[in-house]
């Protein structure tokens, strides 16, 4: 028991912090009303009138009217696709006001494994931003279409979920679920039967008895929803709905059009990000933009502040520790400047108890961590990349043939087929900028098989050079698109010569670049610094016709073989439907 919190609480001793003459925004009760907050070390001992609590050597600290809410949860994030190494990353979403992330971490497991993770999470204890373990259900994300560098089964995941920071497992996905996947089975009946786990679901496009079985199996939250229908059916059916609103699917506003207004009860509802970019980040910033978004789309306020607090800690059985100001709860603290869309911005934030944000100035900074062996050098390839590696053989004597090509979706990376008739040249299929057709490979970068999975991208528009990443979901293989086959080799050979990155090559030179050295994903630059050359590189590609405007971010998902409809690893085509590899070519035209 901690005799001194008991102190402070009761009078007896001084607070180590008080904040007061603030509103005090109570999601429990969903009122705001005058008080401060009064705090012993990292945890708070009183609300409301709390002048009582002051004494020698408190720290008294004027709010001067702004509100006082909890500081902001993130449900469902990936710190890794915003490419910074995690220190960096906590300071860009501490300056916001997130002290508190649930996170994989997976895309450091498909490099690195549980041992990457783990370094990972080492590096973050430097920082003040908690992090909460939500362990990965099972890499590589789609098992026999995708080679990765890390591998978790049940016996690795039943491991990691003896972690005193570990809340559960992450990305079920609902198609494994319903195929009966061993190790997944096995690792959700794990969960389900030990208290404060929980099964975090990725259920896209799932709906009546596809979405009953997942439930019932024992998936308690779901971040795919697109709609409002969507997003009922998972309320009324006791799931916690996830609303998203990543760089790469800006869906919030239209999530929440079937939330305003209504009686609907928003306590399993919680806003995330997900994927956010570090331009994003960098510019328009984390959760707190995010609440600007539901407040103009006519959200109320306090509803608002609860679904990036306590009900993002509900949806993990936090609640009693983290998500709300009230006695024995952490002191995770924001003053925050208004409570409409024009108003709101993050003012001073405290985190355990620590301020780290002051009048909009960030007071702490991490330096670079030491990084263990595990998280470098990771990029090997086995058979040696030239311009032949990337073309795709036409059957003997044809002239010309019928092909699939994926397009994305300007707005969200999703893939769609669409049919094309391209002309052979030397017995390969050759790609045709003027019809929006280019060449898109997955190299394997792991030295395990030499892989190069190829087909035919569009809905990018590139019209001239090539373009190479580390970064492509969930196997972190070398994602390559590109006019020529020559372009695109250099581009390859040249991130495994930095050891991970992306760039842009034309005319055979690289054009620009921005180097990920840690598990050829994230950089150890400031936010700020590494938007700066991110922005570089695409308006490097921009100039060239790209009319995505953030491609890189749209290309990482095009690998993504559990995202419809079509897609790329280094294995092949993928059918994402029907989770098969197809041969792009159809037919031979006559």
């Amino acid at each position: 028991m901690d005799e001194k919190l008991l102190g402070v609480a009761a009078g007896k001793v001084p607070a180590d912090l008080v904040i007061k003459n603030g509103q005090i925004v109570n999601v429990y009760s969903g009122e705001v009303y005058p008080g401060g907050v009064a705090v012993s070390g990292e945890t708070i001992a009183a609300i409301g009138d709390v002048d009582y609590a002051i004494g020698e050597g408190t720290k008294v600290v004027d709010a001067e009217g702004a509100y006082i809410t909890p500081g902001f949860i993130d449900g469902h994030i990936h710190p890794e696709s915003s490419d910074l190494a995690i220190r960096s990353f906590a300071e860009a979403v501490l300056s916001h006001g997130t002290t508190s992330i649930m996170t994989d971490l997976h895309e450091i497991g498909v490099v690195s494994g549980l041992e990457g993770i783990e370094a990972v999470i080492e590096e973050n204890e430097a920082t003040d931003l908690h992090l909460y373990f939500v362990v990965p259900s099972h890499v590589p994300f789609s098992p026999a279409l995708e080679t990765s560098g890390g591998r978790f089964d049940a016996k690795i995941i039943r491991e990691a979920l003896q972690r005193p920071d570990a809340v559960g497992i992450s990305e079920v996905v609902g198609h494994y679920v319903l195929a009966g996947f061993p190790d997944l089975l096995e690792s959700m009946d794990y969960v389900n039967k030990t208290p404060g786990l929980s099964n975090q679901g990725h259920l896209p496009d799932m709906t009546g008895p596809t979405l009953n079985a997942c439930l019932a199996a024992g998936v308690t939250t779901d971040h795919e929803a697109l709609d409002g229908p969507q997003i009922l059916e998972r309320l009324r059916n006791g799931c916690h709905a996830m609303l998203r609103e990543s760089s790469a699917a800006r869906t919030l506003s239209d999530q929440l059009k079937s939330i305003v207004g209504s009686d609907i009860d928003t306590s399993r509802l919680s806003i995330v990000t997900d994927d956010l970019h570090c331009c994003d980040l960098a510019h328009t910033g984390h959760l707190d933009h995010h609440i600007k978004v539901a407040l103009e789309a006519g959200l109320p306020f306090v509803k608002t502040i609860q679904m990036v607090t306590i009900n993002a800690a509900r949806a993990f059985s936090l609640d009693d520790k983290i998500g709300g100001l009230a006695p024995g709860k952490r002191a995770d603290i924001n003053l925050v400047s208004g409570d409409t869309a024009d108003s709101f911005a993050v003012v001073s934030t405290w985190s355990s108890g620590k301020q780290v944000l002051d009048h909009n100035r960030l007071l702490v900074h991490y330096p670079p961590a030491e990084h263990r062996p595990c998280l470098l050098n990771t990029l090997t390839l086995k058979s040696p990349i030239t311009a032949e590696s990337f073309m795709i053989q036409a059957p003997a004597g044809a002239h010309k043939v019928r092909v699939k090509v994926m397009d994305t979706l300007p707005w969200i990376p999703v893939t769609q087929p669409r049919e094309v008739v391209l002309p052979v040249v030397d017995g390969h299929v050759a790609c045709d900028v003027e019809q929006d057709v280019l060449y898109i490979a997955q190299v394997e970068r792991y030295g395990k098989n030499g892989n190069v999975g190829k087909a035919f991208m569009g809905g990018f528009h590139l019209k001239s050079g090539a373009v190479a990443s580390s970064v492509g979901h969930d196997n972190h293989n070398i994602i390559v698109m590109g006019t020529n086959f020559e372009d695109m080799a250099v581009a390859v050979n040249h991130l495994v010569d930095i050891q991970g990155g992306q760039c842009l090559v034309d005319g055979g030179e690289v054009v620009a670049e921005v180097a990920y050295p840690i598990c050829g994903l994230l950089s150890d630059l400031s936010c700020e610094e590494l938007a700066e050359k991110k922005e570089k590189l695409n308006e490097a590609m921009a100039e060239r016709g790209c009319i995505i405007k953030i491609p890189f971010m749209f290309l990482s998902f095009i690998c993504l073989a559990a995202l419809p409809t079509l897609a790329i690893t280094d294995h092949g085509f993928i059918n994402v439907l029907t989770m098969q590899i197809e041969d792009p070519i159809l037919v031979v035209e006559s």
